[in-house]
């Protein structure tokens, strides 16, 4: 078993010599250049470090995926919400932003709102939303405002209006199909003018 580690972690990083780099002779990472790792010792056993309670394991990405060019993620685009009567909730949305959805059959409904997409995709009857652990949070100038135009839509209340520093607050409510719906008042980000 302790073969077969070391010669896939050696296959990994010679795979990946060319691109990144080698080991560092103090075993710190794979940051040399191409033409210093092909110089640098390699160590003939690897062993995994020891983790205890008191050194958590620190995650790193694999040693064979490229890191992606900047600007590869261009920011938020689309967050979907999870409802068992598309209809409905197509028509609390619409009434929630006094927004029009821009795209609306019965497997999915966009609204654009505020150059980002809020969808509603349908599930079964029965099968609860999975939000999983994401919160995301909707950009509004006046959280307070927001969250009472919410709560007399029918949303309930979730989290309460929270001060997180800097001016920005944040509340969160459950829309009524279940779906955790976020609100940010946030004075220091702003968008990027369109081009």
């Amino acid at each position: 078993m302790r073969l077969l580690i070391i010669a896939t972690t050696t296959l990994a990083l010679a795979a990946c010599t060319p691109m990144y780099g080698g080991q560092a002779p103090d075993g710190s990472g794979l940051d040399l250049p191409p033409e210093e790792a092909a110089a640098a010792p390699v160590e003939s056993e690897v062993a995994a470090p020891a983790a205890t309670p008191a050194e958590p394991v620190q995650a790193t990405p694999a040693v064979n995926t490229p890191i992606p060019e900047a600007g590869m993620f261009q920011g938020l685009r689309t967050v979907a919400y999870q409802v068992e009567d598309i209809e409905e909730a197509k028509i609390w949305y619409i009434a929630a932003t006094g927004v029009e959805p821009y795209f609306d059959e019965p497997f999915y409904v966009g609204f654009n709102i505020g150059g980002y997409e809020l969808g509603l995709q349908p599930v079964e009857r029965g099968q609860a939303p999975d939000a999983g652990r994401v919160v995301v949070y909707w950009g509004v100038p006046d959280v307070d405002v927001a969250l009472a135009h919410l709560l007399e839509m029918g949303a309930q209340p979730n989290e309460a209006v929270q001060d997180v520093g800097g001016g920005v607050r944040v509340a969160t409510v459950r829309d009524p199909f279940g779906n955790v719906l976020g609100i940010i008042e946030n004075p220091s980000f702003s968008l990027p003018d369109d081009e």
